[in-house]
């Protein structure tokens, strides 16, 4: 008995570090993607006179292409598999890298970020679409959280690291530094990853309009509509925060400098990090013993919703900002979670499909909400410092705590 379990364990960590870590490496890209200009922005804004709503949409831009490339994504994930899908969007990402490092104005950063947030579109369906072929479904949401968790890396990288390096090699080297991670990765991934899992068959066939018909399916389907809003604004405050506004909250409301701001985005980081992982360890723990995952992101919301409240009141305090910030992001990590936990009421040959059906909705609002923060403080002059007023951070809040108050009454509605 013990040589099988043995056996059963060996198995699980071969699959992970053959399978799951090459999908992983696409999860670090995304995750530096995302976080890197949180960073590097004020020295993007410097040298190209960016003002908050062009900053914001900077950003922006970048969350459209990532969430107009979803549905095509998860099409090609379903019918061609992660592997040739993600090797191919790896290069992709490279190029964006690349063209970030070399753009010589706005508008060419501009359309630099636009390609880099089509190469790393299908980073989480890939781990999920892979995970729900090689894993039990009772172990897809712990694996997908470990998964997610280690990929996280990549923000904590795009933080502290990247702070330190910029008086040394400036902002334009760290994109071609993560435009050589992204061919590494691409080549990892067609080395690594078998095109299928023992004894799958391959997937039937069938009239592309008719596969594209199925997102229809997806979109009308009770399930999607009742858990979507809530799920998209909870994931999405994460990621308008990570992506771009933390760094200027607190350097305007926190009153932090560069050094001490970074530190804060770190923590932000490992809150997303730890989320991840325990999100994914306690949603499967709960499903192996027949209860519903989706308790998880339930309980996420409701702390999503309080912090927004404290974080209005403008704290200053060091370590309650790397506390706050620890849990907005902590709680606001449970989205992977409801991706595998709805992706399993649907067909498995629809799990690409409906994971991007979700991921892409999150990402319009991502794009919504960046733009929106910016517009909102335009309102305001730019203070004295450069920075922007903390009135308009506040309204900000105030606006998106509204908003997710009305998801959940939608979600409780339908239940």
């Amino acid at each position: 008995m013990s040589a099988i379990v043995q056996g059963a364990a060996h198995g699980i960590r071969h699959r992970f570090l053959r399978i799951v870590l090459p999908f992983v490496g696409m999860s670090f890209l995304n995750q530096a993607a995302r976080s890197v200009v949180a960073t590097v922005g004020p020295a993007m804004a410097l040298e190209f006179g960016l003002s908050a709503s062009g900053l914001g949409a900077l950003a922006a831009v970048f969350f459209f292409a990532y969430a107009a490339t979803q549905l095509p994504v998860g099409l090609a994930i379903d019918l061609w598999g992660p592997r040739h899908v993600q090797a191919a969007l790896a290069l992709v990402a490279a190029l964006g890298f690349a063209l970030c490092a070399l753009a010589p104005d706005p508008f060419v950063l501009g359309i630099a970020r636009f390609v880099t947030g089509i190469g790393i579109a299908g980073a989480l369906i890939g781990v999920i679409k892979a995970n729900v072929q090689w894993y039990p479904p009772a172990r897809v949401a712990a694996v997908t959280g470990a998964g997610v968790f280690l990929g996280a890396a990549g923000g904590l990288a795009a933080t502290v690291p990247v702070q330190w390096a910029l008086p040394f090699f400036g902002w334009r080297n760290v994109f071609l530094l993560l435009a050589l991670l992204s061919a590494l990765v691409s080549a990892w991934i067609l080395l690594s990853v078998p095109n299928r899992a023992p004894g799958a068959k391959p997937a039937q066939r069938r009239r592309l309009a008719v596969e594209i018909g199925e997102f229809g399916r997806i979109f009308r389907h009770p399930v999607f509509v009742r858990n979507m809003p809530a799920m998209a604004l909870l994931s999405g405050l994460v990621f308008t925060y990570q992506g771009l506004w933390a760094g200027p909250w607190l350097r305007d409301v926190g009153g932090l400098g560069d050094l001490p701001r970074a530190q804060v985005l770190l923590t932000y980081a490992l809150g997303m990090m730890f989320g991840q992982l325990l999100g994914g360890q306690v949603a499967s723990w709960l499903q192996a013993r027949g209860r519903n995952p989706m308790a998880v992101p339930l309980f996420g919301l409701g702390a999503m919703m309080l912090l927004q409240a404290l974080l209005i009141a403008g704290p200053r305090s060091l370590p309650a900002l790397h506390l706050m910030w620890f849990l907005f992001a902590c709680v606001g990590s449970c989205g992977p979670v409801a991706y595998a936990a709805l992706a399993q009421r649907f067909p498995p040959e629809l799990t690409g499909r409906v994971a991007t059906a979700l991921n892409g909705s999150m990402l319009a609002l991502v794009f919504l909400l960046q733009n929106l923060i910016g517009w909102i403080l335009d309102l305001w002059p730019r203070t004295a410092a450069g920075g922007w007023d903390p009135a308009g951070y506040g309204w900000a809040l105030g606006i998106t705590l509204a908003g997710q108050v009305l998801t959940v009454l939608w979600l409780l509605r339908g239940r």
